[in-house]
């Protein structure tokens, strides 16, 4: 077809989608503002599961606990007793394979082995047991409902590329993320939250830089990009009213604005505007909501104690994750955390004590509460980074003291809840955790496989954008059903 028919045409359809009641950018607004409504369509002739979706889903929401900067699977999950006899020796070529190195240990003399010196234990579970670090002593408790993937790899080397790859299926920026993908194909199941809400924790080591299109709606409507709850001040920006504005008046200003808006929205059939006037609807009813969100007086003393000491600082991860648990039970779909630190090349041992001291109780609490609240069945959990950690030091090698570098080739993360087959360790890697030998997973492997726990086929939620279909993953992605109960 002429690029310039082709062009004439999507115009002709946008026109028809914008201005029908049953619009894009009409259900899209409904969603938003008459509570949950699905997206997702079915394709001619095939019928729908509950609810609107692809198939019966086995999660309702997803809490995502991403541990930026990339903790060390060595010292966490991946239990190599036999590296101890190695201390100090050269990794083996046969075992690297030219594969390709950082810029920060490329120029290395060397590649000395640096064993864990940290102790691990054999937790049970459903299978013969699950190998854990000391540093996880309350998470290792939960192991019975941990599914263990240490087989995990990604594509990516380096800090930015690999959270934007998890975040949204592409190294490359400009990309819907997963939480924007949620909101779009499944809506919003309370009116007075927005469907994605983002926490940041500030970490105890090096840190990467937090871009806000890791929570960004990329090619996707605006209204479906994460609303991130700020930890000092107001949780979000320019939520009260100014002095001397009273919510009626609020209220008669947006109406005014409203109506501004919508005759700009059929005059230039812009679907932004469509976002500004959801926006500014969520935000009014915000007001109320949130308010009653970060208020943690109405918790049990019991519930506050078992997320540890730092529940009571805002913007801790323990805080964020109870946070995170009253977010899950008034419906929000994504709940996205960030505890910023794990980028340990140096000084690992000390910064990892103090991440893993910040992180193992109140995540341990989480899944506790949200199990006695029975919110765990159908809450997803995932816990992980964007990559792993080597096994060789990168700068001094001591007894006490090592460095790691980044480490794509493989890595540990764990999922509960939401459908996920608890108290299992999935795949195997080599004696140095340096190579999968068993059962790899993608990073497009578990997005779609997350996507299927949702009731969605990752295939058929898709978004047209310049000229082509696009979707979270993108042309690969394969369910693990050895990973679903």
């Amino acid at each position: 077809m002429d690029p310039r028919d082709e062009r004439r045409l999507d115009l002709t359809r946008r026109r028809f989608f914008q201005r029908g009641a049953l619009g894009l950018g009409g259900l899209a607004l409904g969603s938003l503002l008459g509570g949950a409504r699905p997206l997702l369509q079915p394709a001619p002739g095939e019928r729908l599961g509950a609810r609107g979706l692809h198939h019966k889903p086995r999660a309702r929401r997803v809490i995502y606990m991403h541990m930026e900067g990339a903790p060390s699977q060595l010292d966490l999950f991946d239990y190599k007793p036999g590296l101890r006899a190695r201390f100090q020796q050269e990794l083996p070529d046969s075992i690297r394979d030219g594969q390709r190195l950082t810029g920060m240990t490329s120029g290395q003399d060397r590649f000395p082995v640096a064993p864990s010196i940290f102790r691990f234990s054999r937790y049970p579970n459903n299978q013969d047991g699950a190998w854990i670090s000391e540093l996880l002593p309350h998470t290792a408790r939960m192991s019975r409902e941990l599914c263990i993937v240490r087989s995990m790899h990604t594509e990516a080397i380096n800090h930015e590329p690999a959270i934007t790859f998890f975040q949204t299926g592409s190294q490359q920026p400009g990309r819907a993320s997963f939480g924007s993908w949620m909101s779009y194909g499944l809506g919003s199941s309370n009116a007075n939250l927005p469907a994605f809400v983002v926490l940041i924790s500030q970490g105890l080591g090096n840190m990467q830089a937090l871009s806000t299109r890791f929570w960004g709606s990329g090619f996707l409507p605006g209204e479906h990009q994460g609303a991130r709850l700020r930890s000092s001040g107001d949780p979000v920006l320019y939520l009260d009213n100014p002095p001397g504005v009273t919510r009626a008046d609020r209220r008669r200003m947006l109406d005014l604005v409203g109506e501004l808006n919508e005759a700009e929205r059929r005059r230039s059939l812009d679907p932004e505007v469509t976002t500004r006037i959801a926006q500014a609807e969520m935000a009014y009813r915000m007001q109320m909501s949130v308010p009653d969100l970060v208020d943690f007086s109405d918790e049990r003393a019991d519930t506050l104690a078992m997320y540890g000491d730092q529940v009571h600082t805002p913007g801790s991860f323990a805080a964020n994750c109870l946070l995170a648990r009253r977010l899950a039970e008034r419906g929000v779909r994504f709940i996205q955390l960030y505890m910023r630190g794990w980028d340990a090349h140096n000084n690992l041992p000390k910064e990892i004590r103090d991440q893993c001291a910040a992180v193992d109780q109140p995540q341990a609490a989480l899944l506790v509460d949200l199990k006695r609240r029975g919110l765990l069945d159908d809450t997803l959990v995932i816990w992980g980074g964007e990559f792993g950690r080597t096994v060789y030091s990168q700068g001094t090698l001591t007894k006490e003291n090592y460095g790691r570098d980044h480490h794509p080739r493989c890595f540990s993360l764990w999922l509960a809840g939401g459908g996920v087959k608890p108290g299992i360790v999935f795949g195997e890697t080599d004696d140095f955790s340096y190579n999968i030998t068993r059962d790899p997973v993608d990073v497009h492997d578990l997005h779609a496989t997350m996507l299927h726990l949702l009731g969605v086929d990752h295939q058929r939620l898709t978004f047209r954008h310049e000229g082509r279909d696009h979707r979270l993953t993108d042309v690969f992605g394969r369910v693990r059903h050895e990973l679903i109960a």
